[in-house]
């Protein structure tokens, strides 16, 4: 084993821009053997070391120079984690890796990511750690891809150990994804979690211990979401069947917030490597377009580092409006989304979509709390896209609730959940809400004005009935909520259930 001291700060480095986020590049990491030299099985390890201070760049790169004949890359790291005052943040470091086509923006080279959730990582033909792909360790320069995620007062100092086996490399697997389609029952309303997360990232489920739990959750569909990573699409085939379409997708966890792409080809990996400020993110929104999936901001107004999103809803198909158990940053979502159907009536422009999803990573998250309810013509990937697109959806806590929200004219004119009813302004209108599963919880109907009514608690049964009548001139349009009960006074309830508004009147109007 051979030693390798980086040392410390940023000088005697190449800083540089990437067309995104800054990157840092440090000197090769190089190997004496090769496949001459060595015999089937033989090892190779190299250790280095380094310091990155505070303000280091989002993305540190370590070429290593792979000779020929390698089996087996293997990477090791761990780094120190020193006490910091209150309030300051301490030392996280993230961990990649990029084959010999390089690390450009876009992600030919992309071998894996692991963020934080693993030490050690291994990549061979035939198998890699959950996170990584598969396939040949081909010669040239790889790169260590280290993400300091934050970095305390002190300096982050680290230690890498990369070993490679040499000898023939297995076979690589033939990789098998899951259906696009599922037996559904026609054009129905269908339950999904599209935010899930397992051991392939930093959950710590199986896909068969999520599938299991997606379905006991009453779930139709469900769409994986590895941060990072689209490792874990070949491993979903066996958990697919009849009752649960699995929708294969990826979330983009940038240093600006998070999106969810769902429902890509099987097979799609969307680079994460940029921020706000880069201009860059529009360009991985068509291409998660492209490849056929959705563009989904999650969890918008959450308070984690990196978390909150600040790319604009210019370039989102819908947004996580409810993420998990239902917290203040939801609430704050929920209002700043109604706002943007205010936006959408007063400039007679699209409106964005809003959906409800788990995040659920290990026990005791509940897959499917919250579940996004769409009405589709069938259970296949499309016309699951195609309703969470148009909006055709509510969001509910669990499988026990069930709405029906409509409005209708006085001619029999009728419309639902993410539709219009073309009526002219000063036509009455009944709106209609009908609740199960809801036991005490408050109904509320909400329009660009604001909450316009409130209702009793239900009883017992959580089964009931609200109408309202309002015209076009007055309610632009019209959301439905259920609330739990609140010792609080005014300040509202946790989300049991809410849906996406039904407009009123000619657009425009």
């Amino acid at each position: 084993m051979c030693d390798d001291d980086h040392g410390n700060g940023l000088n005697r480095r190449a800083l540089f821009v990437t067309g995104a986020a800054a990157a840092l590049t440090l000197g090769s990491v190089s190997f004496a053997s090769g496949a001459e030299a060595a015999a089937d099985g033989d090892q190779e390890s190299r250790t280095v070391r380094g310091t990155l201070p505070t303000g280091s760049p989002d993305y540190v790169y370590v070429p290593v120079e792979v000779p020929a004949g390698v089996r087996e890359l293997k990477v090791a790291y761990t780094y120190d984690r020193p006490s910091v005052p209150a309030g300051t943040q301490g030392n996280a470091l993230d961990i990649g890796v990029f084959d010999q086509h390089g690390t450009d923006l876009g992600g030919r080279g992309f071998r894996g990511w692991s963020g934080g959730a693993r030490t050690e990582f291994f990549v061979r033909a035939d198998d890699a750690t959950p996170g990584y792909i598969p396939g040949p360790v081909h010669a040239g320069t790889w790169h260590i891809a280290l993400g300091p995620y934050t970095v305390s007062p002190q300096g982050l100092s680290y230690e890498l150990t990369i070993t490679l086996t040499y000898g023939e490399p297995g076979a690589a697997p033939r990789p098998v994804y899951p259906p696009e389609r599922a037996k559904g029952r026609g054009r129905d309303w269908y339950r999904g979690d599209c935010h899930l997360h397992s051991w392939y990232s930093d959950g710590r489920r199986t896909p068969a211990e999520i599938a299991a739990l997606a379905r006991a959750a009453g779930l139709d569909f469900i769409n994986t979401s590895e941060h990072n990573t689209h490792s874990s699409h070949p491993h979903w085939a066996s958990e697919a069947g009849d009752d649960l379409l699995i929708l294969l997708g990826e979330e983009v966890t940038t240093r600006n917030g998070h999106v969810v792409a769902l429902g890509t080809e099987p097979g799609t990996f969307v680079d994460w490597r940029y921020r706000a400020r880069d201009n860059r993110f529009g360009r991985f929104a068509r291409e998660i377009r492209r490849s056929g999936g959705l563009v989904v901001p999650a969890h918008p107004h959450a308070t984690c580092i990196g978390c909150a999103w600040k790319f604009g809803f210019g370039e989102a198909d819908a947004v996580e409006v409810w993420n998990g158990p239902y917290t203040p940053d939801d609430e704050v979502a929920l209002a700043s989304w109604d706002a943007t159907l205010v936006a959408s009536v007063r400039e007679n422009r699209e409106w964005l979509p809003a959906m409800g999803n788990s995040d659920a990573h290990r026990a005791p998250d509940a897959v499917g709390l919250p579940q996004t309810v769409v009405l589709a013509d069938d259970l296949t990937r499309e016309a699951i896209q195609d309703g969470i697109r148009a909006g055709r959806s509510y969001v509910a806590e669990s499988k026990n609730v069930s709405l029906s929200f409509t409005a209708t004219g006085t001619k029999g004119e009728h419309a639902g959940i993410g539709e219009r009813l073309k009526v002219a302004a000063e036509t009455p209108v009944t709106v209609r809400l009908e609740v199960t599963g809801a036991p005490r919880c408050t109904a509320r109907l909400v329009t660009d004005q604001g909450v316009l009514l409130t209702t009793d608690p239900l009883p017992v049964t959580g089964t009931g009935t609200v109408e309202w009548r309002t015209t076009p001139a007055y309610a632009a349009y019209v959301r439905a909520e259920l609330r739990h009960e609140t010792a609080a006074g005014v300040v509202p309830g946790a989300l049991a259930a809410f849906t996406n508004p039904i407009f009123l009147g000619e657009a425009g109007q």
